[in-house]
């Protein structure tokens, strides 16, 4: 069978997955209500980036399984994640196996050198956690979506070029994307990926980066992440400094003030964000400058914007938290 065929045929089955899983949610009153850390007003059904699972199964059961210990780690962490969205998961469960799954991407990736036991270590860690700020970044409509493009068109281009990994495990993993887009990268989303949706499409980049990491030699494509990268290691930065704890909902990320405190539409800041890690991948690839010194000038010039923009624009925050502290704690007359 033609493989654009096959590819038509799995965009047909991603779209009816979709709108059946709509209708199983609504029944089962999947929902997210919106809360201090909500850029949005309406209850939205959660969990709509399930489809970047089923899309994994899709790519297995048309093109092989040729990653399994990957899918087996990606199965894992997403259906948790589901479970989450559905009722609450303890936090010491969700960790539990989010550290067994990308132990299992490592297995996969063949880097699990235990003479380098440390360097392991560190970058399970840091794997972890950015699973989970991909994860927290997923605030408003549009973004995770149109993010996640910006990750895979450079990886498919770099595919195209020097093959680290399966072409169509990308293709399909971009059309499962696109058609969540479809019903999230609008005004009134029609669903929010979910923590099954931020999670899991974080482990798939994760993999296919660190496939493109391994194969090249090369750690400098994290530069593929820059700007959740940065947006949520100095929104970290930012909270510690006001003694905040990190685990309480907040509204402190940049595309968090762009849309509440400056009134943006959610799909511009979207389309923004997308362009703009777009822009930073492919000049990575296409600029004739070492990486390691192309990877330090985009860290400075988007550190030292987040910097500038929340000097500028972070007193409008400030002052809505002082309002609704106001309107808890009215001064008695």
């Amino acid at each position: 069978m033609n493989i654009w065929i096959i590819y038509l045929i799995i965009t047909v089955i991603l779209l009816a997955t979709e709108l059946l899983y709509f209708r199983v949610a609504d029944k089962l009153n999947i929902i997210d209500k919106p809360n201090q850390r909500s850029s949005h007003t309406h209850i939205t059904l959660r969990g709509g980036g399930i489809i970047f699972l089923f899309g994994a199964w899709l790519w297995a059961a048309f093109f092989g399984l040729q990653y399994p210990w990957f899918m087996v780690g990606l199965t894992l962490i997403s259906l948790v994640s589901f479970a989450d969205d559905v009722h609450s998961v303890p936090n010491w469960a969700r960790l539990l196996v989010q550290f067994s799954s990308m132990f299992l991407i490592f297995h996969e990736l063949g880097i699990l050198q235990w003479n380098m036991w440390w360097a392991v270590l560190i970058a399970w860690i840091v794997c972890v956690g950015i699973t989970n700020a991909y994860n927290f970044m997923d605030g408003i409509n549009g973004i995770t979506g149109a993010y996640s493009l910006a990750v895979l068109l450079p990886l498919i281009y770099v595919n195209c070029k020097t093959p680290f990994v399966d072409m169509p495990f990308l293709i399909v993993t971009g059309l499962a994307v696109l058609v969540f887009c479809f019903f999230n990268f609008r005004k009134k989303a029609k669903c929010f990926a979910g923590d099954v949706g931020g999670i899991g499409m974080a482990f798939i980049l994760i993999f296919a980066v660190g496939k493109l990491m391994v194969v090249e030699n090369d750690l400098t494509y994290i530069v593929f992440f820059t700007l959740y990268g940065v947006d949520t290691v100095l929104t970290i930065c930012h909270r510690i400094m006001l003694h905040e704890h990190l685990g309480e909902a907040h509204r402190k990320h940049a595309y968090q003030i762009m849309a509440n405190e400056l009134k943006m539409p959610h799909t511009l800041i979207s389309a923004v964000y997308m362009l703009m890690q777009l822009a930073i991948s492919f000049g990575m690839i296409l600029l004739p400058m070492k990486h390691w010194v192309y990877m330090c000038i985009v860290f400075v010039i988007f550190g030292s914007a987040y910097l500038l923009f929340m000097r500028k624009y972070y007193h409008l925050h400030a002052e809505y938290l002082k309002s609704k502290e106001n309107e808890n704690h009215p001064t008695a007359s």
